[in-house]
């Protein structure tokens, strides 16, 4: 098969995608190309893969090509696998951190579980957006953009999934009141795995709302997510869901760095001060070295006490700017009264529409 040719099955949208340029590696992936009946398109080096690699269903990277993918500086994202050939080379899992990967499999010895793999991606729609909120600082208010984002696409009609993922924050069913009760309370409790239907309709729903779920994390227990969890969290969320939002902490665990290779934008939400800026830096580039290359944007929110505006503090993190919303001084005691302003009225509803209609464009464009 020559470079980008398309194997059996049809091309189109989220076609399955290969980079090697080792032939006995390529003849032992189109064996299970074949067995599982779907397309696939092949590049020699990862140059050439920029354009197909944030839309294919599956990305396969072989062994031979990681140095190249690495030296691209190709954006982390969910559904990486790296082939190898050879069960003693242990460079091979140093190799599957450098590129993100999700999976190492040997061949031929993974012959099958490759084949149902390929079958999993061929069933798959174009990526749901992901969208992380991390805090600039502490009390930023991203927990509350990530709230006021999730309410803001049911007040749609979207079906969302809203993660918790800050196992040290005060907690998202509290910002949504008692209707949130009940249910699994942190990633990983329950026994729905990934790929299985049902895990959305396990979490409880906010304000008796059928579209959104949330999934957060339980107080009694070891304030640490499962990378496991979050992954299975990720992949029912995207299959099931039009968008899943997840609050991120500032420096980003395990369950963190699996939450943000798969997202669009990661949306840094920093207070106009000086010192709010200086501590948003170091944020930044922890999430940097975490995942590469993410797709950083910085919100603003207000006042300006020192009339910093949001053009300076998003030029001052080298960053593109997202929004900026304006002080609400509802804010605090609408949250105290579980009454958050994310939908319909007020500066964190329009910065929310704003935001979704954005996602939702880029989704309808891939």
């Amino acid at each position: 098969m020559s470079e980008n040719e398309v194997g059996a099955g049809s091309a189109g949208p989220g076609l399955p995608l290969l980079i090697t340029g080792d032939p006995e590696l390529l003849d032992e992936v189109l064996r299970a190309v074949d067995s599982a009946g779907v397309g696939l398109e092949v590049v020699r080096e990862a140059g050439a893969a920029r354009r197909a690699w944030s839309g294919a269903g599956l990305v396969l990277v072989g062994v031979d090509a990681v140095d190249d993918v690495t030296r691209r500086r190709l954006p982390r994202r969910c559904g990486v696998v790296l082939l190898g050939r050879d069960l003693d080379d242990a460079s091979v899992w140093e190799g599957a951190g450098a590129v993100g990967a999700e999976h190492v499999a040997f061949l031929p010895d993974a012959h099958d579980w490759l084949v149902r793999r390929l079958g999993e991606a061929r069933e798959v729609a174009p990526p749901v957006p992901v969208v992380c909120a991390v805090g600039g600082r502490g009390g930023a208010g991203a927990s509350t953009l990530a709230t006021a984002l999730a309410l803001t696409a049911v007040s749609r009609g979207l079906r969302c999934m809203l993660i918790d993922a800050d196992p040290l924050g005060g907690g998202l069913d509290l910002m949504l009141g008692p209707d949130t009760a009940g249910g699994p309370r942190r990633p990983g409790e329950g026994d729905v795995g990934p790929g299985e239907p049902g895990l959305f309709e396990t979490f409880p729903r906010v304000r008796s709302a059928a579209v959104l779920s949330l999934l957060s994390w339980d107080r009694d227990g070891v304030l640490e997510i499962p990378a496991e969890a979050m992954r299975t969290a990720l992949e029912n969320g995207r299959r099931d869901c039009d968008l899943v939002v997840v609050d991120l902490p500032r420096r980003p665990d395990a369950a963190g760095r699996i939450a943000l290779a798969c997202a669009g934008p990661v949306l840094v939400v920093v207070p106009a001060e000086v010192r709010a800026t200086a501590a948003a830096g170091r944020v930044v580039a922890a999430l940097e070295a975490a995942v590469g290359c993410p797709d950083l944007r910085i919100v603003v929110r207000g006042p300006t006490p020192s009339g910093l505006s949001p053009v300076l503090v998003a030029a001052g993190l080298g960053l593109p700017l997202a929004g900026y919303v304006r002080a609400d001084r509802r804010l605090a005691g609408a949250s105290e009264r579980v009454d958050l302003p994310g939908v319909d009225r007020g500066p964190w509803a329009a910065l929310c529409g704003r935001l979704l209609d954005e996602l939702l464009a880029a989704k309808a464009a891939s």
